[in-house]
């Protein structure tokens, strides 16, 4: 094949599946990113350093109270990345719809009344929630009568090609790659 030949070639590139619990804990880290980034930039607000200085964030005194509690706000989604790839499907599914809905209304409430920034941040912050909740409300469902995938096969889904394992006419889908079929 000429260098022409192959600079008029288009590749087709396979876009692989992605397992649902690899999307949930990505969206839950996104969030947290868009989380920590909002509230470091308020710190360059006058009215929130003079808040913080006075002992104050928004209506709340802060305190130990206070600080527990913003502690276990935060490390609930901080957990929800390592507990997504870990706990059974059903559990995982309940705990970050139930979770990502709640803590879409916390970030909608927050904004009220807020500088555009915090508005902004809110607003991509419950876009990642709610795409917690649409992975975990569109997860694959087994097929009927269909085994249920054992636990080192979830990375990859039930229709899924292994390179490794040989078709009904002999050759493996690594030569199948090299003779052009599909």
């Amino acid at each position: 094949m000429t260098t022409l030949a192959r600079m008029k070639t288009t590749t087709d590139y396979r876009d692989s599946w992605i397992n649902p619990r690899i999307k949930i804990a990505a969206l839950w880290a996104s969030m947290l990113f868009v989380f920590v980034c909002v509230d470091v930039f308020g710190l360059y607000r006058a009215d929130v350093r003079a808040d913080l200085e006075a002992g104050k964030i928004a209506v709340f005194t802060v305190g130990q109270g206070y600080l527990l509690g913003v502690t276990v706000y935060v490390a609930v989604p901080i957990l929800m990345l390592f507990l997504s790839l870990v706990l059974s499907v059903k559990v995982t599914r309940l705990a970050n719809i139930v979770l990502a809905v709640v803590y879409g209304l916390t970030v909608a409430g927050s904004a009220i009344g807020e500088w555009n920034y915090f508005i902004l941040g809110s607003a991509i912050e419950a876009a990642l929630l709610a795409g917690i909740v649409y992975v975990c409300w569109s997860w694959p469902k087994v097929p009927e009568g269909g085994a249920i995938a054992r636990r080192d096969d979830r990375s990859r889904p039930a229709d899924s090609h292994d390179p490794g394992i040989p078709d009904g006419d002999g050759r493996s889908s690594i030569e199948d790659v090299r003779h052009g079929i599909e």
